[in-house]
């Protein structure tokens, strides 16, 4: 193993870093503390990772005093706890001088080895170096990191590429619009259509429609196999498909183990209720799907109500669902919520005490600031949004919040000076991050 370790190294060494487009994201870097990259595969932790080290390299920082290595890469199937220390020999075989400054280790999709946290837990404790890891796997920011490295960790999510992002990496605009004139609207008009279309995997933005669906559809394979079918040994693929697709058919909409276990009976299929709900844990652990649960200080209430289900890319749904242009309104629910994640806010949705519905209820972890949002895709369609609006109203009265927001594909207007009704186009660049 020292010798692929050895080599491995020096590939990195030698080999020039990709071209990669600044994310709207930053490393945290606190002393002692590991950096924790997470992401459903593709999004661009790999990427993001390479940004830092062109900063690092930029700032004075030698190459050599930079280690990267990718779990997945074949040449390290064989790899187990034992042959940590062998990175650690090799390395400072090849660079003494390093033990006497600062080193930055990168490992991508680390958790695929069995107990790589005790390997890092002393190297934070031991070694003077800064550790950035990846993963495709929630539980990287959750109990499963917080209990292994006991709070020594600090987490950062990555997403496919935000609207802001996404213009910048077309080349539309090098930052922010900061006025909307004619000629600003009208590119920003193109440039959020081709965005719901296409969505926000990097990989993918510059292929043709045919090709990018393909390999779209190959993102969705390798997360069931590498990140559900293998690691938690699911027998029941089937089922899994089936779930998947029956999620991705109805985006945004509340998901039910009970109905799904009664539909896969009809059809003659058979699982277990416990199977399913672990697999919706699975999938949602690896990224592909979030639960957006019912707002309420009722846990009986929340656990009653079904959680609605979103899909993390609009790309990904155009890419596994045939659609109309009539039911495109899932789709700018769907851009809504994961900005709102992007930002940074716990979301939920809001049923009021007459039956209405409002979207998301979200609250920002950081400021505490919370918004009332309502999702519809045009005013013209004055039956649906009358009844949107009706239910924003209501949950504004009840919870209760002063301003409401009703996010549209294109019309704007300001109602009752205290619900703003906003265009996705514009929703979107005034809420990034």
């Amino acid at each position: 193993m020292k010798k692929v370790i050895a080599q491995l190294i020096d590939d990195f060494h030698e080999r020039k870093l990709p071209d990669t487009v600044p994310r709207n994201r930053e490393f945290p870097e606190v002393e002692g503390k590991a950096d924790v990259v997470i992401g459903m595969r593709r999004t661009g932790k790999t990427w993001f990772c390479y940004q830092k080290i062109k900063e690092l390299i930029a700032s004075g920082i030698k190459k050599e005093q930079i280690l990267y290595l990718n779990f997945e890469d074949e040449r390290l199937l064989e790899f187990k706890i034992h042959h940590f220390q062998e990175i650690l020999d090799v390395y400072f075989g090849k660079y003494p001088e390093n033990r006497k400054s600062r080193s930055y280790f990168f490992f991508d999709e680390i958790q695929r080895i069995d107990l790589w946290d005790t390997f890092i837990r002393r190297l934070i404790d031991t070694e003077d170096i800064q550790v950035f890891i990846t993963g495709s796997s929630s539980k990287l920011l959750g109990s499963e990191i917080a209990t292994s490295l006991r709070g020594r960790s600090l987490s950062i999510e990555i997403f496919p590429f935000s609207f802001t992002e996404y213009l910048k990496f077309h080349e539309l605009f090098p930052g922010r619009p900061k006025t909307f004139g004619a000629l600003t609207v009208s590119l920003l008009r193109k440039a959020v259509t081709d965005y719901l279309e296409c969505g926000g995997f990097p990989e993918i933005q510059k292929l043709d429609r045919a090709l990018r669906v393909e390999v779209l559809q190959g993102y969705i394979d390798s997360v069931l196999l590498k990140d559900i079918i293998e690691r938690h040994k699911i027998s029941n693929i089937l089922v899994l498909k089936h779930l998947v697709r029956h999620i991705m058919n109805s985006p945004g909409g509340p998901f039910s183990v009970n109905k799904f276990f009664n539909t896969m009976k009809s059809m003659s299929i058979k699982c277990t209720k416990n199977s399913l709900y672990e697999y919706l844990d699975h999938l949602t652990d690896a990224f592909l799907f979030y639960r957006v649960p019912i707002f309420s200080r009722s846990e009986k209430s929340r656990m009653i109500n079904p959680a609605k289900i979103y899909t993390i890319d609009t790309g990904l749904l155009n890419a596994m669902t045939f659609r109309n242009s009539y039911n495109y309104g899932p789709l700018l629910e769907t851009m809504v919520f994961m900005q709102l994640r992007r930002g940074g806010y716990e979301v939920e949705y809001v049923r009021t005490k007459n039956g209405r519905e409002v979207d998301f209820y979200a609250r920002n972890k950081i400021s505490g600031k919370t918004e009332l949002i309502q999702v519809c895709w045009e005013m013209s369609d004055k039956k649906t949004f009358e009844s949107e609006l009706q239910g924003l109203k209501s949950a504004m009265d009840e919870l209760p919040i002063s301003t409401g927001t009703i996010v549209t594909w294109d019309d704007e207007m300001i109602i009752e000076d205290r619900i703003n009704v906003v265009p996705i186009w514009k929703w979107l660049i005034e809420n990034s991050p």
